[in-house]
């Protein structure tokens, strides 16, 4: 039987072999029973070693492809025979459902020269002398309970830190009792519909709103209503009857960037009253608002278990530690625990520890006061330098987080496709729309410096003078 290897330009002769001859029996040019050639034979004609040869039959054989006959030789097993070619249009289909979710981005596509996306801290600040010592303590104390499985809910020291910041910060008054560490708003949108939600029960989103949540919601089965919102957030007569679940950001609405009223968000929770309802409340970005004192969440208003308050650590230190966290009426912790558990177990407890010891020490209030100096002057260049786009663009009032809106009378699409093939990167209010799309401009000030905000809306100036919007 004549056998066909190639090791033209085979860095690993051994693993070239296997691969062919696996590939040769089970496209069928090697039909079960035959027998292979000797391994001095084969490594004689391909010019290496009897070695070589040997532990490739041997890991084919291992792996049941052959079977060796003292005294006979090396044969193809039965259970080896050929098999038909994979059929692009073959195999097994997911759910229809996951068809509507667009594909995350590329992460590591190359960074743009002027980087407005929304949402995105400036990592260049990050504590990494801090974090690295922090993450060492935990490792160099031999503290075993630290690499094992840990507690779905969280470490304990961590919620405690939590439900402190949060009563200090946001007057969410909860105790850690209530605090189950996630991984993120997405997260906790999942395990909330998880413990609450059927497949075709029914819940509302802000429109335009934070895409994520809706689509974790509509990939559960949960059929997912569109609200409009207004300039006091919001609609909440316009909430579909039968919604059992709303998904809102009220301190500062994702992406328009305005407040909830008072006068809403106690609308909002007599809705959920009489609806018996839960409102998952995003208080994504609030540590960083540049006037007045931050307003009141809905969970401080809410005197009747209706409230999942929801914050993350994204915004404030870093996305790629996926941390962040729920409050929850006590009547849903245990459900939520359990599934937390049955999901992914917990969060990292290393991670955990280190941000516990970070807050407990003061470290990352410190870290969020600097930031929040350094976010307002962005924010202000900002609102200043987009007074050159008065004929295009309606700045949204907004006094808090990572980013400011401004409404276009036309779809901006065009202009941010232009935009980013020109290096400037930012998103278009359309992107974010469900229903009526809202047509203007969402520039983060996160991700980008504060001198390089000038000339990235230099650049942007160009293509609108240019005809791209």
């Amino acid at each position: 039987m004549e056998i066909h290897i190639d090791l033209t330009g085979a860095r690993g002769h051994r693993d070239a072999i296997y691969r062919q001859l696996r590939a040769a029996i089970l496209a069928g040019r090697i039909r079960s029973g035959e027998a292979l050639p000797p391994t001095r034979e084969l490594a004689q004609r391909l010019a290496v070693s009897r070695t070589t040869v040997s532990a490739a039959y041997d890991r084919l054989t291992a792996e049941g492809f052959l079977t060796g006959r003292v005294g006979a030789g090396t044969f193809v097993t039965a259970s080896a025979a050929a098999r038909p070619e994979p059929s692009p249009v073959s195999g097994v289909r997911p759910l229809p459902e996951w068809d509507a979710v667009p594909l995350p981005p590329a992460p590591f596509a190359p960074a743009p020269e002027f980087d407005f996306r929304p949402g995105v801290p400036d990592l260049t600040r990050f504590p990494f002398d801090t974090w690295r010592r922090l993450v060492t303590q935990r490792l160099r104390a031999g503290q075993a309970d630290l690499m094992t499985y840990g507690d779905p809910q969280g470490l304990a020291p961590l919620r405690e830190e939590i439900a402190r910041h949060a009563g200090v910060s946001r007057d969410v008054r909860a105790s850690a009792a209530q605090v189950v560490v996630t991984a993120g708003a997405q997260q906790t949108t999942d395990l909330v519909a998880r413990v609450l939600l059927r497949d075709g029960d029914l819940a509302a989103v802000e429109d335009p709103g934070y895409p994520p949540p809706r689509l974790v919601l509509a990939a559960r089965g949960v059929r997912v209503a569109p609200v409009p919102v207004d300039a006091s957030g919001i609609v909440v007569s316009a909430i579909p009857a039968g919604t059992r679940l709303v998904y809102v950001t009220p301190s500062h609405q994702y992406p328009l960037g305005l407040s909830m009223s008072l006068d809403r968000r106690l609308e909002l929770l007599d809705w959920a009253e009489r609806n018996d309802a839960v409102l998952v409340e995003d208080d994504y970005d609030t540590e960083f608002r540049y006037t007045g004192r931050p307003l009141e969440p809905l969970h401080s208003l809410d005197s009747r278990g209706r409230v999942v308050y929801v914050g993350s650590f994204s915004k404030v230190l870093s996305p790629a530690l996926r941390l962040g966290f729920l409050i929850a009426p006590p009547s849903l912790v245990p459900a939520l625990v359990k599934a937390r558990y049955l999901t992914d177990w917990h969060t990292p407890n290393v991670e955990q520890a280190a941000l516990a010891a970070f807050m407990a020490e003061g470290g990352f209030a410190r870290h969020v006061r600097r930031m929040r100096k350094v976010y307002r002057e962005r924010h202000e260049l900002l609102t200043r330098s987009l007074a050159s786009f008065a004929d295009f663009l309606t700045p949204l009032p907004s006094s808090a987080g990572l980013h400011l809106s401004a409404a276009a009378a036309s779809d901006c699409g065009p202009l941010v496709r232009a935009a980013r093939r020109r290096g400037v990167r930012l998103y278009s209010l359309g992107d974010f729309g469900v229903g009526e799309r809202r047509h203007g401009l969402v520039f983060g000030y996160g991700a980008v410096a504060a001198e390089r905000i000038g000339p990235g809306l230099a650049r942007l100036r160009e293509l609108v003078d240019e005809g791209a919007a």
